[in-house]
C-alpha cells in the first residue's frame, strides 16, 4: 500500500509539472495520470469528483486532486498532494514578488514559453473530446453542453458557473430520474462531526475580528488581514482562476491599495507561463502586498505563505469535510442523475474556456499548427503532456 501512494505522489508531482492551462486542462490530465496511466480511481469517480468540485466555491483543480488522493490514501495523503500540488508555483510567485524590481525580465520568459499556450490549447481541446465522447450522450446532455458554452460567453460573470451547474443538475434530476423508483434513505451525516463546521466559519468571524481590532500599526496587523481577505474570498469564489483575478485586482488594488495594477498586472503575466495552480498567484499578491507595507524578506516570504494558504484552505477543507459521506449523498436518484447534467455542463465550460482562450493568442496558421498536432500527438500516441510541454519549451528557445 505504501509502495502505491509513493507512486501516486510521483504522479502528482508529474501532473505539477505538466498541468497549464487551469482547470479546464486540468481535468483532461486528471484523466491521464490518475485513470488511464495509472487506474488508482475509476473514470466515474474522476467525474464525480470533478462535478462535486465544480458546485463548491474555491479551486476545482486543487479540489479533485485532493478528492482523489483521499479516496487513494486517506487524509494524510490528501495533506501530501495538496503540498506538492501548491508548493512549486507558490514558492516562484513569492520569490517574483520579492524579486518584483527584476520583473522586467519577465520578457524573455514569455518569448521562450510563447508556444506553451498554444500547446494548452491543445490539451483542453482533447480533454474536451475525450469528456464529449463519455458525458454527451444523450440529448439533454447535448442541450445542457450547447447552453453552457453560449450562457458562458454572453455573460462572462463570477455568477454563471454556480448557476449553471445547478440548473444543469436539476434539469437532468428532473428528465433522467425515473418516477417509479422510491428515494433510499440515507443517513448523509453519519461521518460528519458539527465542530468542523463551527471551525470552518470560526476561522473566518476570528480573523476579521482580529483585523478590525487590532491596530494597523501593529506589525501582525496586514498579515492577519490579508489571511482573512484571501480566506474569505476562498469561501465566495465559485468558477475557479478566471474568476479569482478580477476579485483579487477589485479588491487589492481599486479598493485597498495594496499594490499597484503594473505589480498586479505583471504578476498575473508571468503566473500565466507557469504550471499548476492558478490560485498560487495569490502568493505572488502576498509577497508584495507584505512588501510594500515595508515588510523585510521574512515578511514577505510570511505573506506568500498567507496568500496560498488562506485562498486554499475553505476549498480543500470542503472538499474533505463532504468526501467522507459522497458515497451515501450520490445514492440518493435524484442526487444521482443530477450528476450526468453537472458533467455536461462542465463540457461546456470547457468548450467556452478553448474559445476565449484562442482570442489572445490569434490564429495564425502556426499556433493553430500546434493546437492541432497537441491534439493529434495525445489522441493517437502515448506521448505524455510533460514531453509535449518540454519541446514547446525548447521550440520557443531555439526559434
Amino acid at each position: 500500500m505504501a509502495k502505491r501512494q509513493l507512486l501516486f505522489l510521483k504522479d502528482v508531482f508529474l501532473f505539477t509539472l505538466t498541468a497549464f492551462g487551469g482547470a479546464q486542462a486540468h481535468i483532461s490530465l486528471l484523466l491521464k495520470y490518475f485513470v488511464k496511466d495509472t487506474p488508482y480511481i475509476s473514470e466515474e469517480d474522476l467525474l464525480e469528483l470533478n462535478a462535486l468540485a465544480q458546485i463548491l466555491p474555491g479551486p476545482a483543480s486543487t479540489q479533485t486532486l485532493v478528492g482523489i488522493a483521499h479516496k487513494v490514501g486517506g487524509l494524510k495523503l490528501s495533506i501530501a498532494t495538496f503540498l506538492i500540488w501548491i508548493i512549486p508555483s507558490a514558492a516562484i510567485m513569492t520569490f517574483a514578488a520579492i524579486s518584483f524590481a527584476q520583473l522586467d525580465q519577465k520578457e524573455k520568459f514569455v518569448v521562450i514559453l510563447k508556444y506553451i499556450q498554444p500547446i494548452a490549447l491543445g490539451i483542453v481541446a482533447f480533454g474536451a473530446y475525450n469528456l464529449s465522447k463519455k458525458v454527451l450522450i444523450s440529448q439533454t446532455a447535448v442541450f445542457l453542453a450547447i447552453s453552457a458554452v453560449i450562457v458562458t460567453l454572453v455573460l462572462r460573470n463570477a455568477y454563471v458557473f454556480p448557476l449553471a451547474i445547478l440548473v444543469g443538475g436539476m434539469i437532468s434530476s428532473a428528465l433522467e430520474t425515473p418516477h417509479e423508483e422510491s428515494e433510499i434513505r440515507v443517513k448523509l451525516f453519519a461521518n460528519v462531526n458539527p465542530k468542523k463546521l463551527s471551525y470552518f466559519f470560526g476561522v473566518l468571524l476570528l480573523m476579521a475580528a482580529l483585523g478590525a481590532i487590532i491596530n494597523r500599526t501593529s506589525p501582525f496587523s496586514l498579515p492577519i488581514r490579508l489571511f482573512e481577505n484571501f480566506y474569505r474570498n476562498g469561501i465566495f469564489i465559485f468558477g475557479g482562476g478566471q474568476v479569482l483575478v478580477p476579485l483579487m485586482f477589485t479588491e487589492f488594488v481599486q479598493m485597498k491599495h495594496y499594490l499597484t495594477s503594473t505589480g498586479f498586472l505583471s504578476g498575473f503575466a508571468l503566473q500565466q507561463a507557469l504550471p499548476g495552480p492558478t490560485f498560487s498567484f495569490t502568493s505572488y499578491l502576498g509577497a508584495l502586498s507584505m512588501k510594500n507595507f515595508g515588510y523585510d524578506v521574512y515578511g514577505q516570504i510570511l505573506g506568500g505563505i498567507i496568500g496560498v494558504i488562506g485562498i486554499n484552505l475553505p476549498g480543500v477543507i470542503l472538499v474533505l469535510f463532504i468526501v467522507p459521506f459522497w458515497e451515501d449523498l450520490k445514492k440518493i436518484n435524484r442526487i444521482k442523475h443530477s450528476l450526468s447534467g453537472i458533467n455536461a455542463v462542465s463540457v461546456g465550460f470547457i468548450i467556452a474556456a478553448f474559445i476565449l482562450l484562442v482570442k489572445p493568442i490569434g490564429l495564425d496558421l502556426f499556433s493553430v499548427g500546434l493546437i492541432l498536432a497537441t491534439f493529434l500527438i495525445l489522441n493517437f500516441t502515448k506521448i505524455s503532456p510533460p514531453f509535449i510541454v518540454l519541446a514547446g519549451i525548447l521550440l520557443g528557445y531555439f526559434i
